[in-house]
């Protein structure tokens, strides 16, 4: 489900996508989504008027 929140929707499918990848990725892939979260939260985009 999007969230309209552009960087959000990209770690969302970046997750969704586990589900094909070997398990061995799995856990760079969550550091990878938390990071790119933690970016987002730290540098939110700016409210459309």
């Amino acid at each position: 489900m999007p969230t309209g929140i552009d960087a959000v929707d990209r770690v969302l499918d970046l997750v969704a996508g586990l589900d094909v990848r070997p398990l061995g990725e799995h856990a760079a892939v969550f550091e990878e989504a938390h990071a790119d979260l933690r970016h987002t939260l730290d540098n939110p985009p700016a409210a459309s008027a």
